[in-house]
């Protein structure tokens, strides 16, 4: 009997044994197959890539056609927006500053407005001329802020108990999240023209603001919606002990409980709509996907597709993770689980 116990444990340390000889193998596989990946990666960084297409018109990746002279102010409108986006990750110390930084961020989309297409003094520029980052910048921004109160206009439609109200936004929400959206950026560069009056004309960043916004809000509204099921019906009763009407229910708790339970999945769609703006290219405008298409079009660059795209790459990465981490944060802040 006890050379059966014997037996039996030598065989499961021989099996441990082995299974961890397997392990340890496999492991300093991968971690040499890594190693020469990174060694192999690195050599041609440094050796073997050409980055003269990306170096020599990094202005252009930034700013498009803009002419040169003016380049200044879409300058200005991406460094106003880096340091609200800074002043949103690490809290200024003015209590004043933190909370008015919502109105600064509404404030943006006049200021890019104003900036971009001049007037009052300062010389007009034609949309035709945005390009690069600035127009994917301005796209993502622009929606983005008008998506979101239709979204949540649509969200409490939806759970209206006007019969009619609900339907239609239900049938609205429901088609736009049925259709993708490169067939919505079509009806908007392609079709919004057509049925508008003759002598009124759209110009065409304002028909893919308008398009993006219409794709958007759907999505925020069932995220919204999301949000109102979370919040206890508790909450509605004792507002309304308290004397609080519809009106102020639904500002002062519902929408910004829900929108703190939507934080989330809020700061994924405005990632996803910064990364889709890349679609447009395909329909004309010439952001930042454009702009390095267009360059690889050029037969000076040709053979860099590389070193481009891993530079579009990289630009869209370093600012979806600073959204990114302004959510990290906002959510930290508001200790949403």
């Amino acid at each position: 009997m006890y050379l059966k116990k014997i037996n039996k444990n030598f065989k499961k340390f021989r099996e441990i044994l082995l299974l961890n000889s397997l392990n340890n193998f496999l492991t300093i596989i991968l971690v040499f197959a890594i190693f020469i990946t990174f060694l192999q990666t690195f050599n041609w960084l440094i050796v073997n890539s050409k980055w003269t297409a990306v170096t020599t018109n990094i202005p252009l990746f930034v700013f498009g056609t803009f002419p040169e002279d003016q380049r200044w102010r879409p300058f200005i409108w991406i460094m106003s927006l880096l340091t609200i986006c800074f002043l949103s990750i690490v809290p200024p110390k003015w209590k004043w500053l933190r909370k008015n930084l919502l109105i600064a961020w509404i404030g943006m989309i006049p200021l890019g407005i104003f900036l971009l297409y001049g007037g009052f003094g300062i010389q007009t520029v034609m949309s035709r001329n945005f390009g690069g980052l600035t127009l994917t910048i301005l796209l993502t921004v622009c929606s983005s802020m008008f998506a979101l109160p239709i979204g949540i206009g649509l969200a409490f439609c939806r759970q209206s108990s006007l019969f009619v109200v609900k339907k239609l936004s239900s049938i609205y929400i429901d088609s736009m999240r049925a259709v993708p959206l490169i067939a919505v950026l079509f009806f908007g560069q392609l079709l919004i023209p057509l049925f508008l009056p003759l002598g009124l004309e759209i110009d065409s960043v304002w028909r893919a603001i308008f398009a993006f916004t219409l794709f958007v809000s759907a999505y925020i509204a069932e995220d919204i919606r999301g949000g109102l099921q979370a919040i206890p019906h508790t909450q509605i009763e004792s507002a309304k002990s308290l004397g609080l009407n519809h009106l102020q229910i639904i500002r002062f708790i519902l929408i910004p409980q829900s929108l703190r339970i939507a934080l989330p999945a809020l700061t994924n769609q405005v990632i996803g709509l910064f990364q889709n703006t890349s679609l447009m290219s395909i329909l004309g405008l010439v952001e930042l996907l454009g702009i390095g298409r267009s360059i690889l079009a050029n037969p000076k660059f040709i053979g860099q597709y590389i070193e481009v795209y891993i530079w579009l790459a990289s630009v869209y990465w370093i600012i979806c993770t600073l959204l990114a981490l302004m959510a990290k944060y906002l959510e930290k802040r508001l200790k949403i689980a």
